[in-house]
């Protein structure tokens, strides 16, 4: 047997960092198991699709390296497909047709609320005569077709994350299956999408597992063979409600856009509910699917952790950028970003070099490297280290600016420069307080910066002399 899944969004927005995850464990489990990995557009909601999100989910999945190997296949494309399973079972009593308006379902499901009742359809339409249901399909009265479940029959089936699950169909809805619109719901698409694509594993959010026995029993109606299930624990915020966008980013693209590395992240998601009982945390895609099992999947619900996610992708970038001759395709993806987000790129390699390690994610480079294109107006106290004073740091950044004028641009190098600054401070007797302390500030303007070193070699001998010159006029 040939391992099929699918990953399968709705056209809505953006991909949520939970579908991102839904995707890479279809993509693991099938790529471990020798499979096909199939992507679907379900756009059959029409009052939630929005223009061109499909184009952009396919970019996004692509971003992150998830091939698939047949697709999209769009459901929207399939109506008459649907249509006709949903006939068939109309015919064999297995469904029926519902002219119930919004109106009466609304003041149905309030009365039932106000009751304490399980909000369900009370079935008015099921038992409408033939002659009835023929006039008003002749009035072109709006309608829905509803599956009719048995009833009182418990739904067994084993989730490969949860266990056994059992539901009576007394606690289950006669589910819509077609819309007044002549669309689809969910419910019916689905079975009939991953039976005519052979799907093996249905690998889904938690959110789906109440409307699985509904799935089943349409199996069942349909005499098809049921998949596998294997329902994936929900995402959570810090404080464990469900994580949404009113607590943060939730999309993945808002993540691309900060200067998250699509390998990163994937490296980050991939254990959000997923534990591979080792002490690794850096994985690369191979081994990720070579150690991907679907038992290692938690139950609980995984708190998203923007600490870890830091942490995980500041370590890709120093080691691509340490190691940019392995990792050239990323170390030149890194550049590109830097270059659309930098005011003068010219010297792009040399600031990622120098910040690379202080590094969360890409984008913070546009804030660090702030001082680098304009020096920000900052107060002379600031020049004075605290165990030094006035005088000795006036005296220090005298030495600085007439040993550093004397190097030739071809040896303005950090090393060169290091060198000839510590023996200044040996010949002039002060201390590093006194030298590189006021260098640093008066070439950054900050408090916290990279060492003086690292900035008069990324400024130039030029801009590095003016701005000491500044400081040495704010002091006078």
């Amino acid at each position: 047997m040939t391992i099929k899944t699918r990953f399968a969004p709705s056209p809505t927005g953006y991909l949520h960092i939970g579908g991102l995850r839904t995707a890479l464990y279809n993509y693991l489990f099938t790529k471990k198991n020798k499979g096909k990995f199939i992507l679907r557009i379900e756009d059959t909601d029409r009052t939630r699709y929005v223009k061109d999100a499909d184009k952009q989910l396919v970019n996004t999945i692509k971003t992150f390296g998830l091939n698939f190997d047949k697709g999209p296949i769009y459901q929207s494309k399939r109506l008459k497909i649907y249509k006709k399973y949903a006939d068939l079972l109309v015919k064999e009593k297995k469904a029926y047709y519902c002219f119930c308006t919004k109106e009466r379902l609304d003041d149905l499901r309030e009365s039932q609320e106000k009751n304490k009742q399980v909000p369900k359809y009370d079935r008015r339409c099921l038992n409408l005569s033939d002659e009835e249901i023929a006039k008003k399909l002749k009035e072109k009265v709006p309608y829905v077709i509803r599956m009719k479940l048995p009833d009182n029959e418990i739904i067994t089936f084993n989730d490969l994350v949860y266990g056994e699950v059992k539901i009576n169909t007394n606690d289950l809805d006669d589910q819509v299956l077609i819309k007044s619109d002549g669309f689809p719901t969910y419910h019916l698409a689905v079975v009939v999408d991953d039976h005519d694509m052979d799907i093996t594993h249905v690998i889904r959010g938690e959110e789906w597992l109440p409307s699985t026995p509904n799935h089943i029993l349409l199996y069942k109606m349909f005499n098809w063979s049921v998949p596998n299930f294997a329902h994936l624990p929900l995402l959570l915020n810090q404080d464990r409600s469900k994580l949404s966008k009113r607590q943060g980013d939730v999309a993945a693209e808002d993540f691309i856009k900060k200067g998250y590395l699509p390998q990163a992240l994937i490296n980050y998601v991939a254990f959000l509910g997923w534990n591979p009982k080792t002490e690794k945390e850096i994985y690369s895609m191979s081994e990720l699917i070579n150690d991907f099992e679907i038992p290692k999947i938690n139950k609980a619900g995984a708190v998203f952790d923007i600490n870890k996610l830091n942490w995980i992708n500041a370590t890709y970038i120093r080691n691509i950028v340490e190691n940019k001759k392995i990792h050239q395709k990323d170390y030149k993806y890194i550049l590109n970003f830097i270059k659309n987000i930098l005011p003068n790129t010219n010297r792009a390699e040399d600031i990622l070099q120098i910040f690379s390690p202080r590094l969360n994610s890409i984008i913070e480079l546009k804030e660090l490297s702030k001082f680098i294109f304009e020096l920000p107006n900052y107060d002379k106290n600031l020049l004075i280290f605290k165990k030094s004073n006035i005088d000795l740091t006036k005296n220090g950044l005298n030495v600085a600016i007439q040993i550093l004028n004397q190097i030739e641009d071809k040896n303005w190098d950090q090393e060169n420069l290091n060198s000839v600054l510590n023996n200044a401070l040996k010949e002039k007797n002060l201390a590093p307080g006194d030298v590189f302390w006021p260098i640093r500030v008066a070439l950054s303007g900050l408090e916290k910066s990279p060492s003086p070193t690292e900035i008069l070699y990324l400024l130039r001998k030029t801009e590095s002399l003016k701005r000491i010159n500044t400081a040495i006029e704010k002091l006078k």
